[in-house]
């Protein structure tokens, strides 16, 4: 009995870690997409995400009252995420056609932004099993997982929100000039 419990519970991880690869997989997938611009979908989504980073930067700021530092944190991550927001709009392959504008993601920065997440799972489970060192000189060593993980969630989101605001003003720019 034990053994097939032992069994059962190896085959449950080994699941678990091929769903984390495919939604990795797939996350990445989506990210590289050739999509056409839509004017409505522009909208709704700096809008979704604007509500989203108030929502998140007012959770941090809450969270700063039991994880020193966390509002900190956030707010460099979201710095980090919007400076990449706007390397990501300047990677971006814009294409005007007779249906409209598409417009197709950087490839690398999809993949820099997966692997910001597969690093902060990695470091999650290596932070797991070796305690915080406070007295470490390195901010990064001596910061906690939760300070960590909301420096990085704060930089998707501010990311997908400088995404969004671009991709809204060149749906605009492009509209007018079609117009004209």
């Amino acid at each position: 009995m034990p053994l097939l419990l032992i069994a059962l519970l190896l085959l449950v991880v080994v699941a678990f870690g091929g769903v984390v690869l495919l939604s990795i997989a797939l996350r990445y997938r989506a990210g590289t997409a050739r999509r056409q611009g839509r004017r409505w979908v522009a909208t709704l989504n700096l809008w979704m995400t604007g509500f989203s980073a108030l929502l998140f930067l007012l959770f941090a700021s809450g969270a700063s009252f039991w994880v020193e530092h966390s509002f900190r944190f956030a707010l460099a991550g979201a710095a980090i995420g919007s400076l990449l927001g706007l390397c990501g709009l300047a990677l971006t392959r814009w294409e005007m056609e007779q249906g409209g504008l598409f417009y197709t993601p950087s490839r690398s920065l999809a993949l820099l932004l997966t692997m910001a997440i597969v690093a902060r799972f990695i470091y999650g489970f290596w932070r797991h099993f070796h305690p915080a060192d406070v007295s470490s000189s390195n901010p990064l060593l001596a910061a906690s997982a939760a300070q960590l993980s909301l420096a990085v969630a704060a930089g998707l989101i501010s990311y997908y929100l400088v995404y969004a605001i671009g991709v809204r003003l060149r749906l605009k720019r492009h509209e007018r000039t079609r117009l004209a």
